[in-house]
Protein backbone atom coordinates (compact mmCIF):
# COMPACT_ATOMS: atom_id res chain seq x y z
CA UNK A 1 0.00 0.00 0.00
CA UNK A 2 1.49 3.20 -0.93
CA UNK A 3 2.22 6.19 1.39
CA UNK A 4 -0.83 8.50 1.46
CA UNK A 5 -3.92 5.57 1.67
CA UNK A 6 -2.95 4.09 4.86
CA UNK A 7 -5.52 3.31 7.03
CA UNK A 8 -5.92 2.55 10.52
CA UNK A 9 -8.39 1.56 13.75
CA UNK A 10 -9.35 3.49 16.83
CA UNK A 11 -11.36 2.48 19.71
CA UNK A 12 -11.59 6.42 20.46
CA UNK A 13 -10.79 8.73 17.69
CA UNK A 14 -11.02 12.74 19.35
CA UNK A 15 -11.17 15.30 16.59
CA UNK A 16 -9.45 18.88 17.43
CA UNK A 17 -6.53 19.20 20.42
CA UNK A 18 -7.78 22.50 22.07
CA UNK A 19 -8.85 22.05 26.23
CA UNK A 20 -11.81 19.64 25.15
CA UNK A 21 -9.80 17.72 22.88
CA UNK A 22 -6.89 16.55 24.78
CA UNK A 23 -8.62 16.81 28.19
CA UNK A 24 -10.92 14.04 26.76
CA UNK A 25 -8.08 12.27 25.18
CA UNK A 26 -5.95 12.26 28.62
CA UNK A 27 -8.73 10.72 30.34
CA UNK A 28 -9.65 8.11 27.88
CA UNK A 29 -6.50 6.77 27.77
CA UNK A 30 -6.06 6.95 31.91
CA UNK A 31 -9.16 4.77 32.01
CA UNK A 32 -7.45 2.16 29.50
CA UNK A 33 -8.84 3.03 25.73
CA UNK A 34 -6.75 3.56 22.70
CA UNK A 35 -6.81 6.84 21.94
CA UNK A 36 -6.04 8.51 18.49
CA UNK A 37 -5.78 12.49 18.60
CA UNK A 38 -6.22 14.54 15.77
CA UNK A 39 -5.97 18.07 14.88
CA UNK A 40 -4.17 20.21 11.93
CA UNK A 41 -1.64 21.66 14.68
CA UNK A 42 1.47 19.71 15.30
CA UNK A 43 0.96 19.77 19.16
CA UNK A 44 -2.05 20.01 21.61
CA UNK A 45 -3.35 22.91 23.25
CA UNK A 46 -5.79 24.70 20.41
CA UNK A 47 -6.67 28.53 20.07
CA UNK A 48 -6.46 28.93 23.38
CA UNK A 49 -2.78 28.01 24.08
CA UNK A 50 -1.59 29.59 21.05
CA UNK A 51 -3.85 32.51 19.84
CA UNK A 52 -6.23 32.52 22.66
CA UNK A 53 -6.83 32.49 27.00
CA UNK A 54 -2.42 31.63 27.43
CA UNK A 55 -1.43 34.81 25.44
CA UNK A 56 -4.17 37.03 25.93
CA UNK A 57 -3.28 36.63 30.03
CA UNK A 58 0.26 36.84 29.45
CA UNK A 59 -0.08 40.48 27.95
CA UNK A 60 -2.66 41.08 30.35
CA UNK A 61 -0.68 40.25 33.50
CA UNK A 62 1.96 42.93 31.77
CA UNK A 63 -0.93 45.28 31.27
CA UNK A 64 -0.96 45.26 34.87
CA UNK A 65 2.31 45.96 36.09
CA UNK A 66 2.00 48.90 34.56
CA UNK A 67 -1.15 50.00 35.93
CA UNK A 68 -0.03 49.38 39.23
CA UNK A 69 3.17 51.45 38.27
CA UNK A 70 1.19 54.44 37.91
CA UNK A 71 -0.91 53.79 40.76
CA UNK A 72 2.03 53.32 43.18
CA UNK A 73 2.75 56.98 42.98
CA UNK A 74 -0.24 58.17 44.60
CA UNK A 75 1.47 55.69 47.53
CA UNK A 76 5.05 57.59 47.65
CA UNK A 77 6.56 55.10 45.16
CA UNK A 78 7.10 57.10 41.68
CA UNK A 79 8.51 54.67 38.68
CA UNK A 80 9.97 55.88 35.56
CA UNK A 81 7.43 55.81 32.20
CA UNK A 82 7.87 51.83 30.98
CA UNK A 83 9.84 51.71 28.14
CA UNK A 84 7.96 48.74 25.58
CA UNK A 85 9.95 46.44 23.90
CA UNK A 86 7.74 44.83 21.50
CA UNK A 87 10.27 42.31 20.25
CA UNK A 88 10.51 41.48 24.38
CA UNK A 89 7.29 40.95 24.78
CA UNK A 90 6.52 38.96 21.45
CA UNK A 91 9.68 36.29 23.14
CA UNK A 92 8.25 36.02 26.37
CA UNK A 93 4.92 35.20 25.10
CA UNK A 94 6.49 32.76 23.12
CA UNK A 95 8.42 31.14 25.61
CA UNK A 96 5.16 30.86 28.09
CA UNK A 97 3.30 29.44 25.20
CA UNK A 98 6.65 26.65 24.20
CA UNK A 99 6.64 25.92 27.60
CA UNK A 100 3.04 24.44 28.41
CA UNK A 101 2.80 23.00 24.96
CA UNK A 102 6.27 20.90 25.68
CA UNK A 103 4.16 19.98 28.75
CA UNK A 104 0.91 19.17 26.78
CA UNK A 105 3.53 17.36 24.22
CA UNK A 106 4.80 15.34 27.47
CA UNK A 107 1.85 14.17 28.57
CA UNK A 108 0.50 13.02 25.00
CA UNK A 109 3.19 10.69 25.25
CA UNK A 110 3.41 9.28 28.55
CA UNK A 111 -0.09 8.34 27.88
CA UNK A 112 0.12 7.10 25.04
CA UNK A 113 -2.07 8.92 22.87
CA UNK A 114 -1.25 8.94 19.31
CA UNK A 115 -1.25 12.53 17.85
CA UNK A 116 -1.75 12.78 14.31
CA UNK A 117 -1.70 15.82 11.92
CA UNK A 118 -4.12 16.58 9.52
CA UNK A 119 -8.19 17.64 8.87
CA UNK A 120 -10.32 14.89 9.63
CA UNK A 121 -13.71 15.10 7.78
CA UNK A 122 -16.33 12.34 8.05
CA UNK A 123 -16.64 9.48 5.53
CA UNK A 124 -19.71 7.60 7.70
CA UNK A 125 -20.51 7.45 11.53
CA UNK A 126 -17.62 4.90 11.41
CA UNK A 127 -14.88 6.33 9.46
CA UNK A 128 -12.88 9.69 9.12
CA UNK A 129 -10.58 11.14 5.66
CA UNK A 130 -7.63 12.57 6.97
CA UNK A 131 -6.19 15.30 4.62
CA UNK A 132 -2.89 16.02 4.18
CA UNK A 133 -1.84 13.10 6.97
CA UNK A 134 0.00 10.11 6.26
CA UNK A 135 -2.77 7.94 7.24
CA UNK A 136 -5.31 8.55 5.13
CA UNK A 137 -8.38 6.93 6.94
CA UNK A 138 -9.27 6.11 10.50
CA UNK A 139 -12.10 3.62 11.35
CA UNK A 140 -13.24 4.11 14.27
CA UNK A 141 -15.70 2.64 17.18
CA UNK A 142 -16.59 6.19 18.84
CA UNK A 143 -15.30 9.71 18.03
CA UNK A 144 -15.57 13.05 19.91
CA UNK A 145 -16.14 16.15 17.91
CA UNK A 146 -14.31 19.02 19.78
CA UNK A 147 -13.38 21.58 16.76
CA UNK A 148 -13.83 24.32 18.53
CA UNK A 149 -14.97 27.74 17.08
CA UNK A 150 -13.73 30.47 14.67
CA UNK A 151 -14.26 34.53 15.10
CA UNK A 152 -16.83 36.15 13.28
CA UNK A 153 -15.95 38.54 10.31
CA UNK A 154 -17.59 41.90 10.16
CA UNK A 155 -19.50 41.33 6.69
CA UNK A 156 -17.67 42.06 3.91
CA UNK A 157 -14.35 41.56 5.63
CA UNK A 158 -12.21 38.75 6.26
CA UNK A 159 -9.36 37.95 8.57
CA UNK A 160 -5.30 37.01 7.24
CA UNK A 161 -2.52 37.99 8.21
CA UNK A 162 -1.21 41.19 7.48
CA UNK A 163 -4.48 42.94 7.75
CA UNK A 164 -5.10 46.09 9.42
CA UNK A 165 -8.87 44.45 10.14
CA UNK A 166 -8.28 41.75 12.88
CA UNK A 167 -9.51 39.06 14.81
CA UNK A 168 -8.54 38.16 18.58
CA UNK A 169 -5.66 35.87 17.08
CA UNK A 170 -4.04 39.00 14.91
CA UNK A 171 -4.54 41.33 17.79
CA UNK A 172 -2.59 38.88 20.11
CA UNK A 173 0.05 38.40 17.15
CA UNK A 174 1.27 42.10 18.27
CA UNK A 175 2.42 43.47 14.91
CA UNK A 176 2.44 46.47 16.22
CA UNK A 177 1.21 49.28 18.94
CA UNK A 178 -0.72 51.41 16.32
CA UNK A 179 -1.51 55.25 17.64
CA UNK A 180 -5.34 54.72 17.26
CA UNK A 181 -7.81 51.04 17.56
CA UNK A 182 -11.08 50.77 17.22
CA UNK A 183 -12.56 47.67 19.00
CA UNK A 184 -16.12 46.18 17.98
CA UNK A 185 -17.78 44.84 20.70
CA UNK A 186 -18.24 45.51 24.18
CA UNK A 187 -18.21 41.28 25.42
CA UNK A 188 -14.94 40.56 27.28
CA UNK A 189 -12.66 39.54 24.19
CA UNK A 190 -12.51 43.37 23.33
CA UNK A 191 -12.13 44.65 26.97
CA UNK A 192 -9.29 42.34 27.57
CA UNK A 193 -6.89 43.15 24.25
CA UNK A 194 -8.21 46.83 24.27
CA UNK A 195 -6.84 47.14 28.02
CA UNK A 196 -3.79 45.53 27.25
CA UNK A 197 -3.50 47.79 23.97
CA UNK A 198 -4.66 50.68 26.36
CA UNK A 199 -1.69 49.89 28.32
CA UNK A 200 0.70 49.72 25.99
CA UNK A 201 -0.10 53.43 24.55
CA UNK A 202 -2.81 52.98 21.62
CA UNK A 203 -5.46 55.52 21.81
CA UNK A 204 -8.39 52.91 22.08
CA UNK A 205 -11.91 53.66 20.80
CA UNK A 206 -14.99 51.34 21.26
CA UNK A 207 -17.80 50.43 19.66
CA UNK A 208 -21.56 48.59 21.29
CA UNK A 209 -24.36 48.52 19.74
CA UNK A 210 -26.18 47.27 22.53
CA UNK A 211 -26.84 49.98 25.61
CA UNK A 212 -24.50 48.84 28.18
CA UNK A 213 -21.06 46.80 28.57
CA UNK A 214 -20.71 42.58 28.45
CA UNK A 215 -24.54 41.89 28.35
CA UNK A 216 -25.06 39.29 30.34
CA UNK A 217 -23.19 40.43 33.40
CA UNK A 218 -25.41 42.41 36.10
CA UNK A 219 -24.98 46.02 35.79
CA UNK A 220 -23.44 46.94 39.17
CA UNK A 221 -20.53 44.35 38.43
CA UNK A 222 -19.74 46.37 35.32
CA UNK A 223 -20.29 49.51 36.41
CA UNK A 224 -16.88 49.51 37.84
CA UNK A 225 -15.22 48.26 35.57
CA UNK A 226 -16.66 51.12 32.88
CA UNK A 227 -15.33 54.02 34.94
CA UNK A 228 -12.12 52.74 35.24
CA UNK A 229 -12.42 52.08 30.81
CA UNK A 230 -13.75 55.59 30.97
CA UNK A 231 -10.16 56.89 31.95
CA UNK A 232 -8.26 54.24 29.93
CA UNK A 233 -9.93 54.22 26.88
CA UNK A 234 -10.22 57.52 24.33
CA UNK A 235 -13.53 56.76 23.64
CA UNK A 236 -16.67 54.13 24.44
CA UNK A 237 -19.56 54.60 22.21
CA UNK A 238 -22.78 52.87 23.39
CA UNK A 239 -25.95 52.35 21.18
CA UNK A 240 -23.94 52.91 18.04
CA UNK A 241 -23.50 50.98 15.08
CA UNK A 242 -20.89 50.32 12.43
CA UNK A 243 -22.19 50.44 8.73
CA UNK A 244 -18.57 50.06 7.53
CA UNK A 245 -15.43 49.26 7.25
CA UNK A 246 -12.65 50.27 4.12
CA UNK A 247 -9.01 49.41 4.84
CA UNK A 248 -6.49 50.55 2.29
CA UNK A 249 -2.38 51.04 3.14
CA UNK A 250 -2.51 54.06 5.81
CA UNK A 251 -5.47 52.71 7.80
CA UNK A 252 -9.35 51.52 8.08
CA UNK A 253 -12.13 54.16 7.29
CA UNK A 254 -15.11 53.61 9.40
CA UNK A 255 -18.69 54.59 9.46
CA UNK A 256 -20.59 55.17 12.38
CA UNK A 257 -24.05 55.57 13.25
CA UNK A 258 -24.99 56.91 16.82
CA UNK A 259 -25.93 59.93 18.79
CA UNK A 260 -23.11 62.35 19.27
CA UNK A 261 -20.22 60.29 17.28
CA UNK A 262 -18.77 61.59 14.17
CA UNK A 263 -19.99 59.04 11.57
CA UNK A 264 -16.91 59.34 9.55
CA UNK A 265 -13.55 58.51 11.18
CA UNK A 266 -9.58 56.67 10.44
CA UNK A 267 -8.55 54.35 12.54
CA UNK A 268 -4.67 52.55 11.99
CA UNK A 269 -6.17 49.55 13.09
CA UNK A 270 -9.57 47.74 14.09
CA UNK A 271 -10.49 44.82 16.43
CA UNK A 272 -13.33 43.11 15.35
CA UNK A 273 -14.55 41.27 18.44
CA UNK A 274 -18.14 40.34 17.43
CA UNK A 275 -18.75 36.52 18.69
CA UNK A 276 -17.75 33.25 17.48
CA UNK A 277 -18.92 30.62 15.41
CA UNK A 278 -18.75 26.83 15.81
CA UNK A 279 -16.51 24.97 13.25
CA UNK A 280 -17.88 22.54 11.69
CA UNK A 281 -18.23 23.71 8.34
CA UNK A 282 -15.60 21.28 6.82
CA UNK A 283 -16.27 18.12 9.04
CA UNK A 284 -18.57 16.06 6.77
CA UNK A 285 -21.23 16.01 9.33
CA UNK A 286 -23.65 15.14 6.21
CA UNK A 287 -22.47 11.58 6.12
CA UNK A 288 -23.58 10.94 9.61
CA UNK A 289 -26.66 11.40 12.31
CA UNK A 290 -25.19 14.11 14.24
CA UNK A 291 -27.74 17.25 14.08
CA UNK A 292 -27.12 21.12 14.14
CA UNK A 293 -29.71 23.71 16.00
CA UNK A 294 -30.44 27.00 14.07
CA UNK A 295 -26.71 28.62 14.95
CA UNK A 296 -24.90 25.67 13.49
CA UNK A 297 -23.72 24.33 16.92
CA UNK A 298 -23.57 20.74 17.73
CA UNK A 299 -27.30 19.49 19.56
CA UNK A 300 -25.77 16.76 22.62
CA UNK A 301 -27.33 15.71 25.96
CA UNK A 302 -26.18 15.93 28.87
CA UNK A 303 -23.59 12.88 28.14
CA UNK A 304 -21.96 15.18 25.23
CA UNK A 305 -23.96 12.54 23.30
CA UNK A 306 -24.95 13.96 19.44
CA UNK A 307 -27.48 12.20 17.62
CA UNK A 308 -25.63 9.44 16.29
CA UNK A 309 -24.80 6.75 18.90
CA UNK A 310 -20.65 7.25 17.66
CA UNK A 311 -20.34 10.21 18.09
CA UNK A 312 -19.85 12.95 20.80
CA UNK A 313 -19.11 16.15 20.70
CA UNK A 314 -17.89 18.61 23.52
CA UNK A 315 -16.22 22.34 24.18
CA UNK A 316 -17.54 25.39 21.86
CA UNK A 317 -18.80 23.47 18.64
CA UNK A 318 -21.36 22.34 21.59
CA UNK A 319 -22.16 26.39 21.92
CA UNK A 320 -23.29 27.77 25.51
CA UNK A 321 -20.57 29.65 27.68
CA UNK A 322 -17.46 29.42 25.51
CA UNK A 323 -14.62 28.78 27.94
CA UNK A 324 -11.77 26.54 28.13
CA UNK A 325 -12.42 25.14 31.72
CA UNK A 326 -16.23 24.31 30.24
CA UNK A 327 -14.45 22.27 27.55
CA UNK A 328 -12.30 20.39 29.51
CA UNK A 329 -14.88 19.41 31.95
CA UNK A 330 -17.24 18.52 29.00
CA UNK A 331 -14.52 16.29 27.26
CA UNK A 332 -13.55 14.57 30.49
CA UNK A 333 -17.41 13.93 30.76
CA UNK A 334 -17.86 11.92 27.50
CA UNK A 335 -14.65 9.72 28.00
CA UNK A 336 -16.02 8.65 31.35
CA UNK A 337 -19.13 8.14 29.31
CA UNK A 338 -17.16 6.05 26.79
CA UNK A 339 -15.47 3.51 29.16
CA UNK A 340 -18.91 2.91 30.99
CA UNK A 341 -18.52 5.20 34.10
CA UNK A 342 -21.76 6.95 35.30
CA UNK A 343 -20.95 10.58 34.18
CA UNK A 344 -22.73 13.23 33.39
CA UNK A 345 -22.38 17.08 33.07
CA UNK A 346 -24.85 18.21 35.79
CA UNK A 347 -22.92 21.51 37.29
CA UNK A 348 -24.08 23.88 38.91
CA UNK A 349 -22.09 26.95 38.59
CA UNK A 350 -19.84 27.39 35.22
CA UNK A 351 -17.27 30.32 36.59
CA UNK A 352 -16.52 32.98 34.13
CA UNK A 353 -13.97 35.91 34.12
CA UNK A 354 -13.16 39.09 32.75
CA UNK A 355 -9.54 40.11 32.93
CA UNK A 356 -10.07 43.37 32.93
CA UNK A 357 -8.46 46.29 35.72
CA UNK A 358 -10.52 45.54 37.54
CA UNK A 359 -11.49 42.18 37.20
CA UNK A 360 -14.84 40.77 37.02
CA UNK A 361 -15.95 36.65 38.10
CA UNK A 362 -19.36 35.35 38.29
CA UNK A 363 -21.01 31.81 38.52
CA UNK A 364 -24.41 30.59 38.78
CA UNK A 365 -27.35 32.42 37.97
CA UNK A 366 -26.82 36.19 37.99
CA UNK A 367 -29.04 38.76 39.45
CA UNK A 368 -30.64 39.88 36.71
CA UNK A 369 -31.30 36.23 35.57
CA UNK A 370 -33.12 35.64 38.63
CA UNK A 371 -35.29 38.74 37.89
CA UNK A 372 -36.26 37.47 34.26
CA UNK A 373 -37.31 34.32 35.63
CA UNK A 374 -39.01 35.59 38.37
CA UNK A 375 -36.72 33.69 41.15
CA UNK A 376 -37.50 34.42 44.55
CA UNK A 377 -33.84 35.32 45.87
CA UNK A 378 -32.06 37.96 48.42
CA UNK A 379 -29.29 39.69 46.96
CA UNK A 380 -26.53 41.14 49.60
CA UNK A 381 -23.86 43.19 48.63
CA UNK A 382 -20.49 44.23 50.37
CA UNK A 383 -18.36 47.33 48.79
CA UNK A 384 -14.59 47.26 48.71
CA UNK A 385 -14.18 50.33 50.58
CA UNK A 386 -15.12 48.77 53.62
CA UNK A 387 -12.04 45.99 52.89
CA UNK A 388 -9.04 46.82 55.02
CA UNK A 389 -7.46 44.69 52.23
CA UNK A 390 -8.81 46.57 49.17
CA UNK A 391 -7.81 49.41 50.90
CA UNK A 392 -3.85 48.92 50.91
CA UNK A 393 -3.86 47.85 47.52
CA UNK A 394 -5.54 51.42 46.93
CA UNK A 395 -8.98 49.15 44.94
CA UNK A 396 -11.90 50.19 47.18
CA UNK A 397 -14.35 50.70 43.35
CA UNK A 398 -14.34 46.50 44.01
CA UNK A 399 -17.91 44.74 44.89
CA UNK A 400 -18.70 41.68 46.14
CA UNK A 401 -22.40 39.94 45.91
CA UNK A 402 -24.41 36.85 46.73
CA UNK A 403 -27.62 35.76 45.42
CA UNK A 404 -29.36 33.26 47.34
CA UNK A 405 -32.77 31.63 47.65
CA UNK A 406 -34.79 34.05 49.47
CA UNK A 407 -36.72 30.75 51.81
CA UNK A 408 -34.00 28.60 52.50
CA UNK A 409 -30.84 30.75 52.11
CA UNK A 410 -29.38 28.28 49.55
CA UNK A 411 -26.20 30.55 47.52
CA UNK A 412 -27.30 30.63 43.68
CA UNK A 413 -24.98 32.77 42.33
CA UNK A 414 -21.52 34.55 42.99
CA UNK A 415 -20.42 37.90 41.59
CA UNK A 416 -17.37 39.74 42.45
CA UNK A 417 -15.82 42.81 40.63
CA UNK A 418 -12.09 43.84 41.76
CA UNK A 419 -8.66 42.56 42.27
CA UNK A 420 -7.64 38.70 41.86
CA UNK A 421 -11.34 37.78 41.33
CA UNK A 422 -9.93 35.24 39.17
CA UNK A 423 -9.05 33.39 42.13
CA UNK A 424 -11.78 34.35 44.43
CA UNK A 425 -14.49 32.80 42.51
CA UNK A 426 -13.94 29.57 42.87
CA UNK A 427 -14.91 30.07 47.26
CA UNK A 428 -18.64 30.41 45.20
CA UNK A 429 -18.44 27.76 42.82
CA UNK A 430 -17.68 25.48 45.63
CA UNK A 431 -21.01 26.68 47.96
CA UNK A 432 -23.21 26.31 44.73
CA UNK A 433 -22.04 22.86 43.88
CA UNK A 434 -22.30 21.84 47.67
CA UNK A 435 -25.48 23.83 48.09
CA UNK A 436 -24.42 25.66 50.78
CA UNK A 437 -26.19 28.07 52.40
CA UNK A 438 -24.87 31.80 53.23
CA UNK A 439 -25.09 31.18 57.25
CA UNK A 440 -22.11 28.13 56.15
CA UNK A 441 -20.28 30.57 54.04
CA UNK A 442 -20.39 33.25 57.10
CA UNK A 443 -19.88 30.65 59.52
CA UNK A 444 -16.07 29.60 57.33
CA UNK A 445 -13.43 31.49 59.23
CA UNK A 446 -11.72 33.98 56.11
CA UNK A 447 -8.24 35.23 56.72
CA UNK A 448 -7.88 38.72 57.76
CA UNK A 449 -7.03 41.31 56.06
CA UNK A 450 -7.42 39.45 52.31
CA UNK A 451 -10.29 39.67 49.86
CA UNK A 452 -11.75 37.05 50.87
CA UNK A 453 -12.94 38.14 53.46
CA UNK A 454 -15.72 40.00 51.44
CA UNK A 455 -17.13 36.77 50.60
CA UNK A 456 -17.40 36.02 54.56
CA UNK A 457 -18.98 39.21 55.43
CA UNK A 458 -21.43 39.62 52.33
CA UNK A 459 -22.39 36.11 53.40
CA UNK A 460 -23.60 37.67 57.42
CA UNK A 461 -25.16 40.38 56.28
CA UNK A 462 -28.12 37.41 55.36
CA UNK A 463 -27.33 36.97 58.88
CA UNK A 464 -28.25 40.85 59.62
CA UNK A 465 -25.11 42.13 60.40
CA UNK A 466 -21.41 42.15 59.41
CA UNK A 467 -18.21 43.54 61.08
CA UNK A 468 -17.19 45.90 58.23
CA UNK A 469 -20.77 47.35 57.20
CA UNK A 470 -23.64 48.41 59.22
CA UNK A 471 -26.14 45.33 59.27
CA UNK A 472 -30.19 45.51 59.54
CA UNK A 473 -29.82 43.63 62.82
CA UNK A 474 -27.93 47.31 64.18
CA UNK A 475 -30.31 49.58 61.52
CA UNK A 476 -33.43 48.32 63.09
Amino acid sequence: MVMGELSQDADLLVIGSGPGGYAAAFRAADLGLDVTLVDTAPRPGGVCLYTGCIPSKTFLFLSELIFDAARAKAMGVAFDPPRVDLAGLRRWKAEVIEKMAGGLMSLTKRRGVQLLGGRAEFESSESVRLHDAEISRIRFRHAIIASGSRPIPFPGTEFSAGRRVMSSSGALALADIPASLLILGGGYVGLELGTVYAALGSRVSLVEMQDRLLPGVDADLVEPLQQRLKTIFSDIWLNTRVKSLREDEAGVAVSLEGAGVAPEQRFDRVLVAIGRKPDTQELGLAHTRVQLDAKGFIQVDGQQRTADERIFAVGDVVGGMMLAHKASYEGKVAAEVLAGKTSSFDVRAIPAVVYTDPQIAWCGITEEQARRENLPVKVQRFPWKFSGRATTMGAPEGLTKIIADAESGRILGVGITGRDTEGLISEGVLAIEMGALAEDMAASIHPHPTLSETEGEAAELFLGHATHIMGKEKKK
